[in-house]
């Protein structure tokens, strides 16, 4: 199965999370109790849909909202729906796209197919919306179904629309022997007959609802239209929600473009240059290509960069064929490199862009690639159309972001996006194209960040001179005849027949300005360009630079435990293998407290945690129960919770004898009907999947005691097993600071997980400015690859900062405001914390911090005492 990502396992996690707490209870508690352990003030909007679940995950372009649908599914039928096979509405905004997904979903050999057939042994059919008439009864009943269309299709009005409501008992006949006439909700006839429609086929049946990208369409009649084919929970995936009322778009969980960049899913940043004739800015497009084409030649995996040429559209004067013209003329592109993507003329359909035998190079368009259409290889993007007012630029600038294999490239060029366009002003430029990021799904502050003038980061510098250099690429040649001495010393300048290159790894001085405009004087344009361009590199270098944009090393020591003559880091998993971790040597039996059921009339009811559920066995079901009259056997029950259950740590031979052992003490011992458990199946899986979990952190306890504080103990702290704060990647989830105070000596631009006031607000604020700190950084939980962590006896423990003190050592700082009272996690953070400490030879501190110490002491004072020598 496709390997997610951390950031997409995370989505899953919350939205699994939302779907088990709504199946107990109200969906906008569900909803309130996950945003506030976000620490995000916000309310649930029911849109009219009153307790069906409805939740919107926002992933920015690039982010794999398809692959997350199609695991969705699978989420949603445990979780929620609690059906083996569930009817699925998959609803997208167009028709092209549409079509897109209906041809992956198809396709057996499509990744985001391969994932359900996963999830559901290949039981899978699909169907377009326009020919739900060939559904049969044995599809719905036995396989996951699932009928993909536009929302418009589902409207009266439309002529798709009008056959999903008509009556078909030639095709639906023998859906609706299966439903009572007297159903509820069912829609009926002038003659009070039911309706044998798909609308009234899904009301019985109760699907899924994936939409994507419906944020444009979230409109009362949207959701009136919605609420007639009555779907059992509403999953919205999207980029950009409402802006103009986010706080009730239910954005359960937003991922930020800071996230992908760590998992090298996108290039970033874009390194943008404008200019003010179209003829230049096809020019440097071309140069840059060339240049990346180069590159590519020494990358282990076959690239070859592309670039996406915005055309104007045919009644304006840069067109289609106006650069198609150009390119081959005056840039010498041969005619079979150029292909045209447009309405009219689909040069690229059928055509394999990642082919070796591909000769395509360059894309031209106007609008037709914003959907529908990804080529990670494309790496520029030219525009000659005004940004500012195409609506079109943010859909065909995300093509240029996808990064090839998803692998971060070891040339730095590779890892950038290139965007060339016609503007008057700079600033202006990259307003606009700002605005685009934030319209793909960025943050304000991500698309200040990554929004860059042709700046490169000097990946390819020794270790002691990396900084941030500018390079300036013109195709107009230098006047070095006017160059300054002083100057000149300070920047390296070439001159050939392709033009000038400058690289300045500097401060640039007023001076050193005046100068190198002057250099282009025969050409006003270039020299402007120039010019503006100077500017803004030094109104960035004036701007005080992060420690990591300065080239500074954040490395801290880990903690390492000797185990079985090596030193690894203390994961988990070690303490798992060092307790001899076997499920069978854990309790199997489940109390009437744990999983209780008392049986009235024709229902079942259930009791888990005083969360009572009622199953009916009538004919009119809240949940439709499966395969309740199957005859299943104790050996059934086993297979299906084997295959429900799998443990990556529990081999499946222990897995079946220990499921074997539930089922038989529930069954055998506490006589409960075999009806009763089959139809709550669902329910006592999640027990037996807590139980497992409790036994497991036993187990983890065991061995965390034993290989860190027994007396057989063997650790050190050294550099030899460092994590670093890497200085080109800081996953900030949506809760950046955004306050008003300026922090001075962060290690990165942003400061994640820091909200603009309080208590731990206050605490970095003081870090900020003690005499001792060199800098800082605010260390992010769940990240192991990005933060520091140290182990718990079942988990990782994030310490909230990371301080460099000015004379070499390191201090981890916990925040713990004012609860001076130790509870067992605490007194079990500051027992590891010590032991890292201790073992450091004098590199490390650790402390945690109260608002008040039981000294009576302040931050400021528990700090300085702390680092006093």
């Amino acid at each position: 199965m496709h390997e997610l990502k951390k950031y997409q396992k995370d989505t899953l996690d919350v939205l699994t999370r939302f779907l088990t707490e709504a199946r107990f209870g109200l969906p906008s508690e569900a909803y309130l109790k996950i945003k506030q352990e976000q620490g995000i003030a916000t309310r649930y909007e029911t849109y009219g849909l009153g307790s069906i679940p409805y939740a919107c995950l926002r992933l920015p372009t690039g982010g794999g909202k398809t692959l997350l649908a199609a695991h969705t599914i699978n989420i949603a039928s445990k979780n929620y729906l609690e059906k083996e096979f569930p009817l699925v509405l998959w609803l997208v905004p167009t028709n092209a796209i549409r079509n897109q997904t209906l041809k992956a979903l198809q396709s057996k050999d499509n990744s985001y197919r391969q994932v359900i057939d996963e999830h559901f042994n290949g039981k899978v059919s699909v169907f377009d919306i326009g020919d739900v008439d060939n559904i049969r009864t044995q599809d719905i009943e036995n396989t996951v179904c699932i009928v993909v269309g536009t929302l418009a299709t589902l409207r009266v009005e439309d002529k798709t629309g009008r056959k999903i409501y008509a009556s078909r008992p030639d095709w639906f006949d023998s859906h609706f022997k299966k439903i009572p006439d007297n159903y509820p909700g069912l829609d009926k006839d002038s003659e009070n007959k039911v309706i044998q429609s798909f609308a009234n086929l899904c009301h019985f049946h109760k699907p899924l609802v994936i939409m994507d990208e419906a944020h444009n369409a979230r409109t009362s009649l949207t959701f009136e239209t919605l609420k007639r084919v009555s779907p059992a929970c509403i999953v919205e995936f999207t980029a950009t929600p409402n802006t103009t009322d986010e706080n009730g778009s239910n954005i359960l969980y937003s991922v930020t473009a800071s996230e992908l960049k760590a998992e090298n899913m996108i290039k970033l940043p874009i390194m943008l240059t404008e200019h003010k004739n179209w003829q230049n800015a096809l020019h440097e497009t071309v140069i840059m290509l060339n240049k990346l084409s180069e590159l590519a030649k020494n990358e282990n995996e076959y690239i070859r960069p592309m670039a996406l040429i915005q055309a104007e559209s045919k009644n304006h004067e840069v067109t289609v064929d106006i650069i198609k013209q150009y390119l081959i003329e005056e840039e010498k592109i041969t005619a079979n490199k150029v292909a045209i993507a447009t309405g009219t003329q689909r040069e690229i359909d059928g055509i394999d862009l990642f082919d070796p035998k591909c000769k395509i190079e360059y894309i031209i368009t106007i609008e037709a690639l914003k959907e529908g259409w990804d080529c990670s290889f494309a790496y520029v993007f030219c525009s000659v159309a005004n940004i500012g007012s195409s609506t079109d630029v943010e859909q065909i600038l995300g093509r240029v972001l996808r990064m090839p294999y998803a692998v971060k490239r070891k040339v730095p060029e590779l890892n950038y996006a290139y965007a060339y366009v016609i503007s008057e002003r700079f600033l202006e430029a990259a307003n606009n194209l700002k605005d685009k990021l934030i319209n793909m799904g960025f943050e304000e502050l991500e698309a200040d960040a990554y929004l860059k003038p042709k700046l490169f980061f000097g990946d390819d510098l020794p270790e002691n001179k990396k900084n941030i250099s500018f390079i300036i690429e013109s195709p107009v040649k230098a006047d070095t005849t006017k160059l300054l001495d002083e100057v000149k010393k300070q920047i390296d300048i070439k001159v050939n027949e392709k033009g000038t290159i400058i690289k300045l790894e500097c401060a640039i001085t007023d001076t050193m300005q005046t100068n190198i405009a002057s250099l282009f004087s025969k050409d006003k344009n270039e020299q402007n360009r120039i010019v503006n361009s100077l500017h803004l590199f030094k109104a960035q270098q004036d701007v005080s630079l992060s420690p990591a944009e300065k080239g500074k090393i954040f490395k801290v020591p880990q903690l390492s435990v000797f185990y079985q003559g090596y030193f690894e880091l203390p994961e988990p998993s070690l303490f798992l293998e060092s307790s001899q971790w076997n499920i069978l040597d854990y309790s199997a039996e489940l109390s009437e407290s744990e999983f209780n059921l008392s049986q009235e009339a024709r229902a079942y009811k259930f009791d888990i945690e005083n969360k009572k559920i009622v199953y009916e066995t009538a004919e009119h079901p809240e949940f439709e129960v499966d395969n309740l009259h199957s005859n299943w056997d104790k050996f059934q029950l086993v297979i299906w919770f084997d295959k429900q259950l799998q443990q990556v740590d529990v081999p499946q031979i222990k897995m079946i004898e220990y499921i074997r052992k539930v089922v038989e003490h529930l069954l055998d011992t506490r006589k409960l009907p075999i009806d009763a458990v089959v139809i709550g199946r669902y329910l006592l899986k999640r027990e037996i999947e807590k139980k497992i979990k409790m036994s497991r952190e036993a187990a983890m306890k065991r061995g965390f005691q034993d290989l860190l504080f027994s007396n057989n103990s063997k650790m050190e702290v050294d550099f030899k097993y460092s994590m670093q704060f890497d200085p080109n990647n800081y996953p900030v989830h949506d809760n950046y600071y955004q306050g008003a105070y300026r922090f001075k000596k962060h290690f990165y631009v942003n400061i994640g997980d820091l909200k603009s006031d309080g208590e731990e607000f206050e605490c970095a604020q003081i870090i900020d400015t003690l005499g001792e700190v060199d800098y800082w950084v605010k260390n992010l939980p769940r990240q192991p690859e990005f933060s520091f962590w140290l182990p718990t006896s079942t988990d990782k423990f994030y310490p909230d900062f990371m301080i460099q003190l000015k004379d070499g050592r390191i201090l981890a700082v916990e925040y713990k405001g004012g609860q001076l009272t130790g509870s067992d996690d605490t007194k079990e953070k500051d027992n590891i914390g010590r032991l890292w400490e201790s073992k450091s030879n004098g590199k490390c501190l650790f402390l945690i911090v109260y608002k008040t110490d039981d000294k009576g002491r302040d931050i400021t004072t528990q700090i300085k005492n702390k680092v006093k020598k």
